[in-house]
């Protein structure tokens, strides 16, 4: 049996339906069928469906002879479907990447007659959010009932959201009204007969926010069906949810009448002149369905307007209306000195601060004070932090002290000297360090005082172009002013290379006086000198049994991509790689907010993207896949197998610029498509001679200093003032 019917009510679409269809057959899993469901689509619909319909035969029309509405069109493709599960997905929205597998993972280890599924709202002008129900998710049992878990009754109530059990629908005979609101009336009495529900707390589906077409933005009567739809709701409950229904009543209660005030307060959908009758509807319903045993009220504004719900006292709703607009705007009103002020002192208090820095810097330079940052104050790492720590043992007369952003202070490694990026301390410390190493730019306003050295290390070997090679390529370049580019790197004067390569690539992209000190990056000593016992170690730490292969991805950033977008089913390709490989999966450092935990297990699959020390996982990891991230660079260190995924690379070449050929000179073996990918780990063919033949044209070219000294040079070269021989 096919495992998954995807149910897809199709009309006036035309220009949403082959993002949604690519979004389904573009998916890894391929275990689903798709029934579209052509609802007599007055536009172009129906010739898009036809096409797809001919090149995949997942995808099954069904034409109905006149238009239904959707709540018949998803009835019709339910009498089409052959899966276990149903799921009926609107024509505009879209899936995310690997939600098919992740969907399919979840039905199987849970087995559950509801799957509860995440998203976000993808807002008409590219505003994205993601709603704070997302919480109730991800804190889910692993299976339950609405009564087991309230709070999954306050998910969105509609059928997009949710996996359904096939013979479950059958069995109950639940069909879909016609009308607005015809979910109501499907997903409440389906949430009150499943005996097992789980939840799938990732996003799954990308909900558009349309501009235009929104029933909830459409100021029409038929508003008025909610009623039919909740009183129909309300049957069903009690015939579907047999003992349980009568402890489920107040929570369908409590949340029928929320969604009426919603409907109510809402000026975009109820016209001004049938405000009243709608409310003399509402408290007919109130009347009507409410539980003997009561309900829960939270709120003192909630409680008064449901207080005058219950007098069916219109006149008191519309007091209590006017009061809470009235105590709003006062609170608006109030605070808007106080959010000027709060703007006015951050003001003043930045200005006060860089007055100090001013006065800073006519103190004397501390001569033994060497100031470290990385990554915009992110933390104690990369090529600084391997010179910070060689000074320690070599050059224990400079005192060393690093900048952190407010939210990595509680990060810094125990011992470690630093100030809080914005405070007193670090204006002071930019003003008077004799030594300011970092591997990207201090701010603009700093100022290069005579008699201090500032090292520039760099954060990576450049496969793609930086600096002022980037003006041929302005995808590549969020940052286009040039000019003051180059006034920061005019600050310089030690630009730390790793190589030839990077020395030549820098002077083109930095066009600056310093002086270059090519002597491989120091962050990859420790790659060098690391023994068996620490490697060990590290596994251990991570989960990582010794029998398992991890496997370590990191993918690089894409400009153009939307934030977050990947390239690449991690889930898909678990699945494929077996139970004894672990994937390590490391996201771009711009994608990690500072609260996000080091290390979060989904599985075969570990969040790796906050872990505060790369080189630990490269230590740890048996392979590394990526696609053109620097990182292999510093994993060709180690001469372990590497693999690049590389489906977009001429995209990647022409939008970004690159400053050599990787598909002519690789680390090892290449794959351009997922399936090729999955070959080869299956086949081993990464671990091969070919591709450690690869890997060794690739480590002479660029890895050749790399002999577990590199920081040691440079302490000696900028800290302890000493010439090479």
């Amino acid at each position: 049996m096919t495992l998954l019917s995807v149910v897809l009510p199709v009309y006036k679409v035309q220009g949403y339906l082959r993002q949604c269809l690519d979004s389904l057959l573009e998916q890894h899993f391929t275990d689903f069928e798709i029934v579209a469901v052509d609802d007599c689509s007055p536009d172009n619909s129906g010739m898009i469906l036809a096409e797809y319909a001919a090149r995949d035969p997942r995808v099954r029309v069904v034409t109905l002879a006149e238009n239904a509405g959707l709540g018949h069109a998803r009835n019709a493709g339910l009498d089409h479907a052959i899966g276990e599960y149903v799921w009926f997905v609107d024509s505009d929205d879209w899936l995310a990447q690997g939600t098919l597998t992740a969907v399919s993972d979840k039905l199987a280890a849970t087995r559950p007659d509801v799957l509860v599924l995440g998203y976000d709202r993808v807002n008409w002008d590219g505003r994205v959010t993601v709603p704070a129900a997302a919480r109730i998710l991800t804190d889910a049992p692993a299976t339950f009932s609405a009564l087991e878990y309230p709070p999954i009754l306050e998910v969105l109530h509609v059928a997009w959201n949710k996996v359904v059990r096939r013979d479950l629908l059958l069995r109950l005979g639940l069909r879909f009204e016609t009308g607005w609101y015809e979910d109501v009336s499907y997903t409440f009495p389906l949430m009150a007969a499943a005996e097992r529900i789980s939840a799938l707390g990732r996003i799954c589906v990308h909900y558009r926010q349309r501009r235009t077409g929104a029933i909830t933005r459409t100021l029409d009567d038929r508003h008025f069906e909610i009623f039919d739809h909740w009183g129909h709701a309300m049957a069903l409950v009690d015939k579907f949810a047999g003992e349980r229904a009568e402890a489920l009543r107040p929570l369908m209660f409590q949340r029928m009448m929320w969604h009426y005030l919603v409907v109510l307060k809402n000026n975009q959908r109820v016209k001004k002149a049938s405000r009243e009758r709608f409310f003399a509807r509402m408290a007919e319903d109130y009347k009507r369905y409410k539980p003997a045993s009561g309900y829960a009220v939270t709120g003192r504004a909630n409680t008064l307007r449901h207080r005058a719900i219950a007098q069916g006292s219109f006149k008191g709703y519309r007091n209590v209306m006017r009061t809470q607009r009235v105590v709003r705007l006062t609170r608006k009103a109030r605070n808007a000195p106080l959010t000027r002020a709060k703007r006015v002192a951050k003001k003043g208090r930045d200005s006060l601060l860089r007055a100090y820095y001013k006065l800073q810097l006519r103190q004397p330079i501390d001569q033994n004070l060497a100031l470290y940052a990385a990554y915009w104050y992110r933390g104690v790492t990369c090529n600084p932090a391997a010179i910070a720590r060689k000074a320690a043992e070599i050059a224990p007369g400079i005192r060393n002290v690093w900048v952190v952003g407010k939210g990595r202070a509680k990060n810094v490694p125990p011992g470690v000297d630093y100030v809080v990026a914005g405070s007193p301390e670090y204006y002071r410390a930019l003003a008077r360090a004799r030594y300011l190493v970092n591997n990207v730019n201090w701010p603009n306003w700093v100022v290069k005082r005579e008699g201090t050295t500032h090292v520039m290390t760099h954060h990576g070997t450049p496969l793609k172009m930086m600096g002022m090679d980037q003006a041929d390529h302005p995808a590549a370049a969020k940052d286009q002013n040039f000019e003051a580019q180059m006034r920061r790197a005019d600050r310089w004067d030690f630009s730390v290379t790793a190589n030839a390569h990077t020395t030549i690539a820098w002077e083109r992209a930095y066009p600056c006086r310093h002086e270059t000190l090519e002597v491989g990056y120091p962050r990859n000593d420790r790659l060098v000198t690391a023994s068996e016992e620490e490697v060990a170690a590290l596994r251990a730490k991570l989960g990582i049994r010794p029998h398992e292969r991890a496997i370590l991805y990191a993918p690089t950033h894409r400009e153009w991509l939307p934030a977050g977008r990947q390239v690449l089913d991690v889930e898909a390709l678990a699945d494929r790689l077996g139970p004894d490989t672990v994937l390590l999966v490391r996201s771009h450092y711009f994608y990690v907010a500072a609260d996000h935990q080091a290390q979060q297990s989904r599985g075969r699959i570990v969040d790796v993207s906050a872990y505060p020390i790369v080189e630990d996982l490269y230590l740890a990891a048996d392979v590394m896949m990526t696609d053109y991230s620097s990182a292999m660079f510093d994993y060709a260190v180690l001469d372990r197998p590497l693999v690049v995924f590389a489906p977009d690379w001429q995209v990647y070449q022409e939008l970004r610029g690159v400053y050599f050929d990787l598909m002519e000179l690789p680390p090892g073996t290449v794959a351009t498509s997922f399936d090729q990918l999955a070959d080869v780990f299956l086949t081993g063919e990464y671990a091969g001679p070919a591709a450690a033949a690869q890997r060794a044209r690739f480590r002479a070219k660029f890895c050749y200093l790399d002999d577990g000294k590199a920081a040691e040079r440079v302490v000696r070269r900028v800290l302890l003032g000493e010439k090479a021989a």
